[in-house]
């Protein structure tokens, strides 16, 4: 399944691409909604600054390119270093992980930031999933940071925990995803009914573009990660005595 790795990275870059060019290229659409916008949109209201658009630009670019995109390196990182011991393996993971979750609660501090202030991010399906996909993650890489110090005792214990591990992990990617589909969703809503978006418009159909490639980059990822492992097994042939190898 080395083409799925390959991939995942390569379709990573397309999401990345196609964020930052909505970013970049669309600005007034990442203004916080309460802003008041005339003519045809471009112009910044009264209420809101320079800081207010930024932070509103930030939190879907972090939130993605931070937090989706490597965690889903994290999950495929010891596919990626299977050549390497397992200690090393381990640390690269955390360590994908720490930087992911520090994007994402950079993300979600840039989206309270502005004048809009919490309660008014916080009531949407998007905004719920999002909060409790960063707590579940948060809390299994304290798990996770805890059993590398304090190893799990016998093979046996970490048979157990590894399924749970793996479930734990995957769901939490899933849930990521998810949050996003709903965050381009609230977003594209939004510019269709309050900022008067066509719905034939190029901002449109990258929004939903970007969308599927989300949906993509997720089941990419899922499917190298949950694909049997490449094994090369080595034996001795009793007949003869000489050494041979089967790969599995």
């Amino acid at each position: 399944m080395g083409w799925a790795l390959s991939l995942a990275r390569l379709w990573g870059f397309v999401v990345a691409g196609l964020l930052l060019y909505w970013a970049f290229n669309f600005k007034s659409s990442f203004l916080p909604h309460s802003a008041s916008l005339g003519g045809d949109g471009e112009g910044d209201g009264d209420a809101i600054s320079q800081l207010d658009h930024i932070y509103s630009a930030l939190h879907p670019l972090l939130m993605v390119i931070g937090f989706i995109l490597l965690n889903g390196e994290a999950i495929l990182v010891h596919r990626r270093l299977a050549g390497w011991s397992r200690e090393t393996r381990k640390a690269a993971q955390l360590s994908l992980q720490a930087a992911a979750l520090g994007f994402g609660l950079f993300g979600i501090w840039a989206k309270l930031r502005g004048n809009e202030g919490i309660s008014a991010n916080f009531y949407s399906l998007h905004s719920w999933i999002g909060l409790a996909c960063v707590a579940i993650f948060a809390f299994q890489w304290v798990v996770g940071l805890i059993s590398m110090w304090h190893k799990p005792e016998g093979r046996w214990t970490r048979s157990e925990v590894l399924p749970w591990h793996l479930f734990v992990g995957l769901y939490t990617f899933g849930l990521a995803v998810a949050a996003a589909e709903t965050g381009l969703q609230e977003k594209l809503t939004f510019l269709l009914g309050r900022r008067g978006l066509s719905h034939n418009s190029p901002e449109s159909a990258l929004i939903n573009c970007l969308g599927i490639a989300l949906a993509l980059l997720a089941a990419v990822i899922i499917l190298a990660a949950i694909s049997p492992r490449h094994h090369v097994t080595k034996f001795v042939n009793v007949k003869d005595g000489t050494n041979g190898k089967f790969h599995v």
